[in-house]
């Protein structure tokens, strides 16, 4: 970096607003750096002083606080990687990489800070990322003995359910998730995943093998479950012509339940008692929506009177008389709830309407009470005396030849000056 200056760098012109630059560092860049009167500048480390560049658009404060900056920005990079360590994100590998090329970027930094202390904490990273490897190394080797006594429990829960399960259904869909699930472990030595495949394998054979006898056995029993079902093929047909909607509709429900019950008969047999069982429903329930839709039609009644007390209340105008507004917006809420209830489709769109009705009346009572707000009153006050006050710093910073001074209470001044005439306008505007 040596003859380096802050034009090569991209600073162009002399630093400003950062005159407390120096302040906000644990050190002050003196502490570590000079500049001598020819703009040469040095770092001063353990092993003495260094030459790092040059220094020529400004004074030496603020060429120390350019390159105190510059060493922040070295700092913040040390930090994001100690960051990253200390949380276990990334691989400990590349962090120590990372800190390997800063560590050889410092003999040339041309920055102004403790680099001594910044070359022990990139020590410091690098053996805490070699013992983060180790540690990581070791996790995986936890994780593949978890996964094998993940396949191994696999194996014991398949073999349990091939000698003892009954539950047909249920232990073949916990087979195949437990299948899927198998899928899912990897990280296993080919000689261990081979042997525990082969017990897991065994296990969901002999479950199946055992599950097709058991159903040998129900085919022998479907001649039963056609008796079974022909009396509730019976039952179902006495009902279809039942008028008690609530307590019949609960009767098919139970007699639907008989028959899942019941099981399977012969297909033949099966699906012509199906049909005769599901007509006599359809007649029932065909009997039943018809007389809802009786009940439908008294409800679009009470819609279209919803709608005609809807054109009324729809030319309310709270900004003409509040008071009276709210009054009748009252007397409209009583007819609505006593009007009954309206078709379903309809509810959505008819209550949103008066809703906003009951909303225009609601936010005017809410616009009149901010009108009447002292506090927004004397927010407005506050903000245009910040403004008188930062127009006197500034006159007196230019009598007395501070022009930066004056210049900087101007512009805060015209700040303040916007932010009074927004409270006013808010203030108007209600």
């Amino acid at each position: 970096m040596t003859g380096t200056t802050p034009h090569e760098q991209g600073n162009v012109t002399p630093l400003t607003g950062h005159e407390n630059a120096t302040a906000a560092t644990p050190h002050s860049p003196t502490e570590f750096g000079r500049i001598d009167d020819d703009g040469t500048v040095w770092l001063i480390t353990k092993d003495g002083e260094r030459q790092i560049g040059s220094w020529h658009a400004g004074d030496r404060s603020e060429g120390l606080a350019h390159f105190a900056r510059r060493f922040e920005d070295l700092a913040t990079e040390v930090e994001l990687l100690e960051t990253r360590l200390a949380k276990g994100a990334g691989e400990p590998k590349k962090t120590r990489t990372a800190a390997g090329h800063l560590l050889e970027t410092l003999p040339t930094a041309a920055v102004i800070g403790d680099i001594d202390a910044l070359e022990a904490r990139l020590h410091g990273i690098i053996s805490g990322a070699d013992a983060a490897a180790e540690r990581a190394q070791h996790r995986r080797e936890e994780e593949r003995a978890a996964q094998v006594a993940r396949k191994e429990a696999l194996c014991v829960e398949a073999e349990d359910i091939a000698e003892n399960s009954t539950q047909w259904k249920a232990a073949g869909d916990r087979l195949r998730t437990m299948f899927d699930e198998w899928k899912t472990i990897r990280g296993i030595d080919r000689k261990t995943d081979d042997a525990l495949w082969k017990r897991f394998s065994k296990a969901r054979d002999s479950f199946n093998r055992r599950r097709g006898a058991h159903f040998a056995e129900l085919d022998r029993e479907r001649v039963h479950a056609k008796a079974v079902k022909e009396e509730l093929v019976a039952r179902a047909e006495a009902l279809s012509s039942s008028t008690e909607w609530g307590e019949t509709a609960g009767a098919y429900r139970d007699l639907m339940k008989e028959w899942k019950a019941a099981g399977r008969a012969p297909k033949e047999a099966d699906d012509a008692l199906w049909k005769r069982f599901k007509a006599a429903q359809d007649t029932f329930f065909a009997a039943r929506n018809a007389a809802a839709s009786e009940r439908d039609a008294e409800f679009a009644e009470n819609a279209t009177a919803k709608e005609a007390l809807l054109a009324q209340a729809e030319s309310l105008d709270p900004s003409k008389d509040l008071e009276a507004a709210r009054a009748e917006l009252r007397r409209f809420q009583e007819r609505w709830e006593a009007i009954g209830k309206v078709p379903r489709d309809r509810i959505h769109d008819l209550e949103a309407r008066f809703k906003a009705i009951e909303s225009r009346v609601r936010d005017a009572v809410d616009s009149q009470w901010r009108r009447t707000d002292p506090e927004a009153e004397a927010r407005a006050a506050q903000f245009r005396e910040r403004v008188q006050q930062l127009e006197e710093q500034a006159a007196k910073a230019e009598a007395a030849g501070r022009a930066k001074d004056a210049a900087k209470a101007r512009a805060q001044a015209q700040q303040w000056r916007e932010w009074a005439a927004t409270a006013e306008d808010a203030l108007t505007s209600r």
